[in-house]
């Protein structure tokens, strides 16, 4: 495939920045998560723009967006969809759950059990979901962008390493800046511009723009770069568990979208070093005694990217 393209993400970039003001590095991280043709999880205490952000992103891709409530009660047929029984016609009629639309806003998914967020694994990873013994696919491009409040842990299930691993990156949003929340309250931002924004790309060319930046070029210097980091990880004193190969993928797929955003085609470390936190910290295991310390899984990736050289 050519490592050209007419088809930009910038107009998208400039649409999402009139509604979620004051966040335009997490307006990039949550864009690089969708060339990815990944998944993201939202760490962030309720009311500071999560389902603005997937709202403003489903319309200007034109794309279907589906939110659930995750709640203890939820079942697996909740997300994925049941089977009816037509006693008239003596057949079963399949009734698809919301998980079948382009972005799947899944708020809260720590309230439900582990049997419910399980129903989404297959769903991330294989872009399918099987149903009475047969597989349906879901139409490109799917995108799941998962939230968790980090303070709240009163009738939640945690994550396991399993399912943290298939999100390709991990954001928090955070407060806006003083005068950009007094933007939002004279209505210059937030869900008062959001029923403004207008489609701008369609969600066919989102999933070209996915191929496209699978194709954008790496050297093997900077290959071994991102291979020294995540190798670190597995290697650090405070880790347990260091990053998986499926980590090292995700990592190098932000990379590429990263240098796409940034109008190169090809990754630069640089490129690396600015995803590398938000791709590799939810994927580590601090050890007992990092746990007691204090430490946090994101200043370790920090140490590791100022200790590894960087290839000239």
């Amino acid at each position: 495939m050519s490592t050209e393209t007419k088809l930009s993400l910038d107009p998208i970039r400039q649409a999402i920045r009139r509604v979620v003001v004051g966040k335009d590095e997490v307006i990039d991280l949550c864009l690089i998560g969708l060339l990815t043709g990944g998944h993201i999880l939202l760490e962030d205490i309720p009311g500071v723009g999560k389902t603005t952000l997937a709202k403003a992103l489903a319309r200007c891709i034109g794309g279907t967006l589906s939110r659930l409530q995750f709640t203890p009660d939820l079942l697996p047929t909740d997300i994925v969809g049941v089977s009816i029984y037509n006693p008239k016609e003596g057949t079963f009629r399949f009734n698809p759950g919301p998980i079948f639309c382009h972005i799947l806003l899944a708020d809260e998914i720590n309230r439900a059990s582990p049997r419910t967020q399980s129903a989404l694994l297959e769903a991330m990873g294989e872009r399918q979901v099987s149903i009475d013994g047969k597989s349906r696919p879901l139409e490109a491009p799917f995108f799941v962008i998962a939230t968790q409040n980090p303070i709240d842990s009163h009738g939640t299930y945690p994550l396991p390493e399993a399912q943290l691993d298939r999100f390709t990156l991990r954001l928090s949003i955070g407060y806006p800046p003083t005068e950009e929340e007094k933007n939002i309250l004279l209505g210059r931002g937030g869900t008062t511009r959001l029923e403004t924004l207008e489609q701008v790309l369609t969600p066919q060319e989102v999933a070209q723009l996915q191929a496209h930046v699978q194709n954008i070029s790496i050297e093997e210097s900077v290959v071994d770069y991102l291979m020294q980091l995540v190798k670190a990880t597995r290697q650090h004193a405070a880790i347990r568990l260091g990053a998986s190969p499926r980590g090292a993928l995700a990592l190098l797929a932000s990379a590429r979208a990263h240098a796409f955003l940034n109008k190169r085609a090809f990754v630069l470390p640089q490129d690396i070093q600015s995803v590398a936190v938000a791709s590799l910290a939810h994927r580590l295991v601090l050890n007992t005694e990092a746990r007691y310390e204090g430490t946090q899984q994101h200043h370790v990736v920090e140490e590791i990217i100022k200790k590894t050289p960087v290839p000239r």
